[in-house]
């Protein structure tokens, strides 16, 4: 039995989870949903005032990124998304934070793939 995988993003996590639901009919030998970001150090869950508190970068303003230091806050205030400065397309996953691996028997691998093309999945 050949085995293939298949990365696929979404926009919400609902989405890749009936996604999911319907994938495990077909039998997968291994699936995970998980989020991503171009950002480190996960989401910023503390309040602050922007006048008053320690803010390492624009990103941990506009992107609730916590970032770690100085220098990653200044890379990611670069980014289009945190300034606004553009619309940040650049023919890629836009919106799209929520990463389906999916690992499945090649013979329904086509079958797979409509799946998740038809739920609105990018591959």
């Amino acid at each position: 039995m050949t085995e293939k995988n298949i990365l696929a993003y979404f926009k919400t996590p609902d989405e890749a989870q009936g996604v999911a639901r319907k994938l495990q009919a077909l039998r997968v030998a291994d699936m995970s949903i998980d989020r991503f970001s171009a950002y480190p150090g996960g989401e910023l869950n503390n309040t602050m005032h922007p006048m008053t508190g320690d803010i390492v970068s624009l990103t941990s303003m506009t992107l609730n990124s916590s970032l770690t230091n100085r220098s990653s806050g200044i890379l990611g205030a670069v980014d289009p998304s945190a300034s606004g400065m553009s619309d940040g397309s650049q023919d890629g996953p836009d919106g799209r934070d929520i990463l389906l691996t999916v690992v499945l028997d090649e013979n329904v691998f086509h079958q797979a793939m409509s799946i998740i093309e038809d739920a609105g999945g990018m591959v």
